[in-house]
């Protein structure tokens, strides 16, 4: 597998940390880290040789040994084996190499310098100065937060982008114990110290049941600033379906598929996974604060409204959308059914009734949350529409990508959708699309291949025509003010 860039998310400018801080463990900490790490390897070998014997154990009556052929068969493997090292002369692998032996003659001549200073050749002096300009943050930088797979392991990788400089390079990265499902960033800190009002949290979901959330404002860290749920809880599923007593679980039984931080409620996380499940969390305890369960397959997308704390979205694998009332989730809700499955969901901030959906089948879907009809269905791709985000500030501008490679500029403006620009990125499969909160016409993309890729769009032609004179509009979520009341109401449900 070649590396996969398999979800992405931007931080704000002037929200990082200028110099971010360096984990220094002390010895009984690494030692502690050491030891926890071990012993969640050795119950996962356990577990793993556990299914392995079941497996053989139901295979041991299948195996019929063929005795009479296998003397035979050795002495073949070996001749066959004997003619394939003869080319690589074994057998004078200790015989000193001449050439080798004289190379140290060769390197007699050479100078060796004590440092750069001393050495004529090397211009650059001091490296150190470059070296602490590119690990500072300026106020002028956004963070890109992506989730890399590749064959042997996964990181979660912070990318420093500085449009006005035209400069993008990899910060620091964190390594992820599993492979890396959604991304979402939030500013709320659970244990707030001194001096600390604002947070610069991600949360990662992945194929475990728990999520770890990971402080952007430390490198070189080992373990998340605090998890909700817990990696146990699938293990829980499985020994229950075996017949044993199932032990009560605070958290999802199988992978988290999308997050969504509520910006008017700062200390509420909703999650959507693979056990059908949507939960509210209260970062605050650390605990589920409400369960959904309204639908009957995965939930592989969710969005809270940008204006009302109250009002949550999801899409899943069963073909609905539900929205949800959080203050009476059990009462207040609406459902809409679709063509196939729910790709990504996603709130139209200059429409706050109106949110788009994408399904397996490339349709894009605009739908006003009074009504039942949708406002208007868009064939937009010719296989599934994995990414779905509108420009942050242009109205009408609306950027899909897809399993068929393609990324595809639309004009939504006045529910009329037109096509303005279409582009095979060379990227394979695309998975997610995410537009920069202070770049209107900047997206990043990640996919199959190639890693992640910021696009700006405004170099195109067309769609500088067509959004080039458009009013740009900020928009607010709200005020941190309200804070307090938001979460007195969330906390009555």
């Amino acid at each position: 597998m070649s590396s996969q860039i398999t979800c992405v998310g931007w931080v704000r400018r002037g929200v990082a940390k200028e110099t971010p801080d360096k984990v220094e463990l002390s010895q009984e900490e690494l030692q502690r880290i050491i030891t926890e790490a071990k012993q969640e390897l050795g119950e996962q070998v356990a577990e793993d040789e556990e299914d392995d014997d079941e497996g053989i154990a139901a295979d041991a009556n299948d195996i019929t040994p063929d005795v009479a052929g296998a003397p035979e068969d050795e002495n073949e493997d070996g001749k066959e084996e004997e003619d394939e090292l003869a080319e690589y002369g074994l057998d004078k692998y200790d015989e000193e190499d001449t050439v080798t032996a004289s190379l140290g003659d060769s390197l007699a001549g050479l100078t060796v310098f004590s440092s750069n200073e001393e050495d004529p050749y090397i211009t650059l002096k001091d490296t150190d100065q470059y070296e602490r300009e590119d690990f500072q943050i300026k106020p002028t930088d956004n963070l890109i937060l992506t989730g890399r797979a590749e064959k042997d392991c996964c990181n979660l990788e912070i990318y420093i982008y500085n449009s006005d400089e035209d400069s993008m390079y990899v910060h620091h990265d964190i390594l992820l114990p599993a492979y890396p499902l959604c991304i979402e960033w939030l500013n709320f800190d659970p244990n707030p110290g001194e001096g600390s009002a604002v947070a610069n949290y991600a949360a990662v979901g992945n194929m475990t049941p728990q999520i770890d959330v990971w402080d952007l404002d430390v490198v070189d860290c080992l373990e998340p600033a605090f998890s909700l749920g817990s990696k146990k809880a699938s293990k829980k599923k499985k020994k229950s379906k075996k017949g044993a007593a199932a032990e009560p679980v605070e958290g999802h039984t199988d992978a988290v598929l999308d997050l969504s931080w509520n910006k008017l409620v700062r200390n509420v996380l909703a999650s959507g996974s693979a056990d059908n499940s949507v939960i509210l969390w209260d970062l605050s305890q650390g605990k589920p604060a409400t369960i959904l369960n309204r639908h009957t397959d995965k939930v592989q997308t969710l969005a809270f409204h940008p204006f009302e704390a109250q009002t949550l979205i999801s899409g899943s694998y069963d073909k609905t959308a539900v929205l949800y009332d959080c203050r009476s989730p059990d009462d207040s809700y609406r459902t809409w059914r679709f063509s196939g499955q729910v790709e990504r969901l996603v709130w139209n901030h200059f429409s706050p009734c109106n949110f788009l959906a994408s399904t397996e089948d490339g349709f894009v879907y605009c739908l006003d949350a009074r009504s039942d009809k949708p406002v208007f269905t868009l064939r937009a791709h010719d296989q599934e529409v994995s990414g779905l985000d509108l420009s942050s500030q242009i109205k009408g501008c609306l950027v899909t990508s897809s399993a068929d490679k393609h990324v595809k500029i639309w004009d939504i403006l006045g529910n009329k959708p037109n096509l303005v620009h279409s582009r095979d990125m060379k990227m394979g499969v695309l998975f997610c699309a995410s537009c920069c909160p202070d770049q209107p016409f900047t997206y990043a993309f990640g996919g199959q291949k190639d890693g992640l890729r910021v696009w700006d769009i405004s170099d195109v032609a067309a769609v500088t025509e067509v959004f080039g004179s458009r009013e740009r509009l900020v928009v607010n979520a709200g005020s941190q003010t309200s804070d307090a009341a938001a979460t007195a109401e969330m906390e009555v449900s």
